[in-house]
């Protein structure tokens, strides 16, 4: 096989550019802190947002440089927070849920086709998966840390406040992504 064969598609300078700004969007969405009984920030807008922008690729190498800019101490998650700690820590599973988002939107587009049905239904498995495993690791966590604690009490307080909350972001995300597409035109591709 000759190696124009086997060419695999590069990243140009366009895109790298774009994922960044994604990245760094996604920090900016996870500083803003929207006060409710339980406050919540728009990280997972911005997840969603750009996921349907970027599609799945490059979506999930913002997210992946979102997380690795955090992991090494750069306060981009919430509260301005970063560092391993962070990760490590009762809810660093949810960030790192991020990913998961991201596989699952990309694997129903890739399957079904990039419709607003697929999409959406690609992003809501992405979220049960982010809230799967960072509920599991929550519960490790926090067992390891203070004592064993129920399912019920941490879906109690680590989901079931933000699913309304997160299906607006996600609905949200959607309409604003088929809105600003357009301007991306000349560096868009799936």
């Amino acid at each position: 096989m000759k190696a124009s064969e086997t060419k695999r598609p590069s990243l140009r300078t366009a895109d790298l550019t774009v994922i960044a700004i994604a990245a760094a969007l996604i920090a900016i969405c996870a500083w803003i802190s929207v006060p409710a009984a339980v406050p919540f920030t728009l990280q997972t807008f911005g997840v969603f947002f750009v996921l349907s922008l970027l599609g799945a690729s490059r979506g999930a190498l913002a997210i992946l440089v979102y997380i690795f800019l955090g992991a090494i101490g750069i306060p981009v998650f919430s509260g301005f927070s970063g560092g391993m700690g962070v990760l490590l820590g009762n809810t660093g599973g949810y960030i790192v849920g991020f990913l998961l988002t991201a596989l699952a939107y990309g694997g129903i587009v890739a399957l079904l086709g990039k419709r607003l049905w697929t999409e959406i239904l690609g992003l809501l498995l992405g979220l049960l998966l982010c809230y799967a495993l960072g509920t599991a690791w929550f519960m490790a966590v926090y067992t390891r840390a203070k004592g064993a604690v129920s399912l019920g009490t941490v879906l109690s307080w680590c989901v079931f406040p933000f699913i309304l909350p997160d299906l607006g972001k996600l609905a949200l995300a959607l309409f604003l992504s088929k809105r600003v597409s357009p301007a991306l035109k000349g560096i868009h591709r799936s």
